[in-house]
C-alpha cells in the first residue's frame, strides 16, 4: 500500500512538472509574439515625437491593470512597485525615437538583448538588493550570457534603411490641438527634432537610446522581485507579502501611467501647452498598450 502511494505521488509529481514546463514554453511562445508586435502600430502611423502616443499607451495598460485588479479583488498595494513602472515608462519615452532613428526592427533587437542581460545580472548576482539566484549548472548559465552579449554586440553593426513615410496625406498629419494662434509665424510643424539629425547622428543617438531602454526594462521588474524575497523575512517591512506576480500588476502599472503622465505634462509645459498631438495615434497607442500589457500579464503568470 505504501509502495502504490509512493508510486502515485511520484506519477503526480512527473505530470505536474512536465505540465508546468509545457506551460511555460507556451507563455514563452505568447510573450515573444507579443513582444515582438506590440510596437508595430508605431510604423504605420505618424506619431510625431511620440510623448503623445506613449501617454496613449501607458493609458491603455493602466486600464488594463485596472481591470486585473478588480478580478483579483484588490490586492495589497505596494508603492515601491511603482518604482518600477517609473522606470519601464521612463525607457519607454525612447521607443518613438528609436524606430525614427535606427527602425523598429533593429531596436527592438538591441534594447530587447540589453534587457536579457540587465535582467540576468540583477537576479544571477543579487544586484540591488535581490537574493541571488542558484543555478544547477552554472556554465550554460553564462554561456547563454554570453552568447546574448555577443550577439547584441553584432546587432550594434546591422546597418538600417529608416525611411520617413510621406504617403500620409497633411490633413491626417495635422496636430490636433492646431488653431489660429498657432497658425501663425509660430506655428508647429510636424518636423521632430529626430528628423532634423544627419545619418550618423540618427545611427548613434538612436543605438544609446536602445541600450539605455533596454537596461531600463531589464531593471524595471527589480522592485517587485525584490518585495517578494523579503516577504520571508519577519524583520522586513515586506514580510508576508504576496508571492502571487500578478497581485503587483496594478501597482507596477500605475507607476507607469503616473510618470508618462508626468513626463507628458512636462513636455507639454516645454512646448508653451502647444503639444504636438496626432489624433491618428490614438487607436494605435490603445492597441500597442494592450498588447504589451496583456503580454506582461500573462508573463507574470506563469512565473509564480
Amino acid at each position: 500500500m505504501v509502495m502504490e502511494n509512493l508510486f502515485t505521488m511520484s506519477n503526480s509529481t512527473v505530470d505536474t512538472n512536465s505540465t508546468n514546463l509545457a506551460l511555460g514554453f507556451v507563455s514563452s511562445v505568447i510573450s515573444v509574439v507579443l513582444f515582438g508586435s506590440n510596437f508595430v502600430p508605431v510604423k504605420k502611423f505618424d506619431t510625431g515625437d511620440g510623448m503623445f502616443f506613449q501617454w496613449v499607451l501607458c493609458s491603455s495598460i493602466w486600464l488594463v491593470s485596472l481591470v486585473v485588479n478588480i478580478i483579483l479583488r484588490s490586492p495589497k498595494f505596494w508603492p515601491l512597485a511603482m518604482v518600477g513602472g517609473c522606470v519601464w515608462a521612463t525607457g519607454n519615452i525612447t521607443v518613438v525615437p528609436i524606430v525614427k532613428t535606427v527602425g523598429l526592427g533593429l531596436g527592438l533587437l538591441i534594447w530587447a538583448s540589453f534587457n536579457l542581460l540587465t535582467g540576468w545580472a540583477s537576479s544571477r548576482f543579487g544586484l540591488f538588493g535581490l537574493d541571488p539566484e542558484i543555478v544547477s549548472k552554472p556554465y550554460l548559465n553564462y554561456a547563454g550570457a554570453i552568447l546574448s552579449a555577443l550577439s547584441a554586440a553584432i546587432f550594434l553593426f546591422v546597418k538600417s534603411d529608416v525611411k520617413s513615410n510621406t504617403t500620409v496625406s497633411e490633413s491626417e498629419t495635422s496636430p490636433l490641438l492646431r488653431n489660429s494662434i498657432n497658425c501663425t509665424e509660430n506655428s508647429i510643424t510636424d518636423e521632430s527634432w529626430v528628423d532634423k539629425l544627419s545619418p550618423l547622428q540618427k545611427r548613434l543617438i538612436g543605438t544609446l537610446m536602445a541600450v539605455g531602454a533596454g537596461i531600463l526594462y531589464g531593471s524595471s521588474f527589480v522592485p517587485v522581485l525584490y518585495i517578494k524575497d523579503h516577504s520571508k523575512n519577519n524583520q522586513s517591512i515586506y514580510a508576508g507579502a504576496s508571492q502571487f506576480d500578478l497581485d503587483y500588476v496594478f501597482a507596477h502599472f500605475s507607476g507607469i501611467f503616473l510618470t508618462s503622465t508626468v513626463y507628458f505634462l512636462i513636455y507639454c509645459a516645454i512646448m508653451k501647452n502647444r503639444p504636438r498631438v496626432y489624433p491618428q495615434a490614438i487607436l494605435p497607442g490603445f492597441g500597442s498598450g494592450f498588447l504589451w500589457a496583456c503580454k506582461c500579464c500573462w508573463f507574470w503568470q506563469t512565473t509564480t
